[in-house]
């Protein structure tokens, strides 16, 4: 494989007040695109200025849901050096996800090394604040310009690239949690355990339900028996219960999180017991009661952590740690996040670095 390039003789101005960046609105200036067909495979990559996209009204993207994507970020180091966590495992997660949608895997290496490149191109756009990143979105899209129902023949592979400001911008706050008992996000069997967009969109109503009640997740209940804890809002869950940490198994409806994976190591690490298995509502709430939920919290790429304050189900609220974060929780995301930004060493050879 060989990556082109085809750089922009104009370059945009880059942010100056990184405080404002957000999350997902301003882009750099390239992307890296790799295109597919059926006869032919995969072509060579080439690295292009960032630009809309020319797609037929009847490509497979727009009516078929094909489509998959991925997320992580590039850190800068208080050296001014550029660095990856675990990049290899997205490559890994994405090639799973095409699996399931019947789209086209791409050789580790060669995703790898597109990844890479991009963020080497544009490594300038990472940001310099605490806190921040360059946020990076690969995602493969169906292109066949025909209707029908049918596995695709054409796809494209393409890197964006989005400095990004700190997630938590006013502090690591606890949230307020609602259990959905209506809703499914996914079944075994479904596409649960893909990053596909269809399952992001089947959650919007319940995620809109939660919100106009003023909370800030959905807590999701398993689409069969509906009261085995599966993952909250777009990230796994773990919980501490009686000084062991519980989180859902990986039984084909819960995404596969890279963070998850990291924190489960890191608490082992640190000698601390993990369990991963199902964990019914009923459970959660006869813990909750008697005071031996310890700890709640979120896990995902964009915030690391997120820890839990609050668990709503049938108006029913229980309050986690007195609404504070607990030194489990603020334990992996000082130790994941030193990582990260290379305050720490790396002792799980987790860090791939630009520069």
């Amino acid at each position: 494989m060989k990556i082109n390039l085809k750089l922009t003789n104009s370059p945009k101005a880059k942010p100056t007040d990184e405080s404002k960046l957000g999350f997902g609105a301003v882009f750099s200036d390239h992307m890296l695109i790799r295109k597919w067909t059926a006869e032919n495979g995969w072509e060579d990559a080439e690295i292009v200025p960032y630009a809309d996209f020319v797609l037929s009204p009847a490509a497979a993207v727009f009516h078929y849901g094909a489509e998959i994507f991925e997320g992580l970020k590039a850190y800068r180091t208080a050296e001014g050096k550029v660095q990856l966590f675990r990049p290899i495992e997205n490559v890994r997660r994405m090639n799973n996800s095409a699996e399931r949608l019947c789209m086209p895997q791409m050789p580790e290496e060669e995703m790898l090394e597109c990844i890479k490149k991009i963020v080497e191109v544009e490594k300038d756009w990472v940001p310099h604040s605490e806190g921040t990143s360059l946020y990076i979105r690969p995602f493969l899209i169906g292109t066949d310009p025909k209707l029908g129902v049918h596995t695709v023949h054409q796809c494209t592979f393409c890197v964006i690239c989005s400095p990004s400001g700190s997630y938590y911008a006013e502090g690591l706050a606890p949230v307020k949690i609602m259990i959905e008992d209506e809703d499914v996000r996914a079944v075994r069997g479904g596409t649960g355990y893909a990053k596909c967009g269809g399952n992001y969109a089947a959650s919007y109503r319940a995620g809109e339900k939660a919100a106009k009640k003023g909370y800030s997740q959905v807590l999701w209940l398993d689409g069969v028996e509906r009261k085995y804890i599966e993952e909250v809002g777009a990230m796994n869950v773990m919980f501490k219960i009686d000084g062991v940490v519980v989180t859902p198994e990986l039984l084909g409806s819960v995404l596969p999180g890279i963070t998850r994976k990291s924190c489960i190591e890191l608490l082992k690490a640190k000698g601390y017991k993990v369990e991963e298995r199902r964990i019914s509502v009923d459970e959660l709430f006869e813990a909750a009661k008697s005071g031996r939920l310890e700890e709640a919290w979120g896990t995902g790429t964009a915030a690391v952590v997120s820890p839990i304050g609050e668990l709503i189900f049938k108006d029913k609220e229980y309050k986690i740690n007195n609404f504070e974060i607990g030194k489990t929780t603020q334990m992996l995301y000082d130790t994941l996040t030193s990582i990260q930004w290379g305050k720490a060493p790396d002792e799980h050879n987790w860090i791939v670095k630009i520069d």
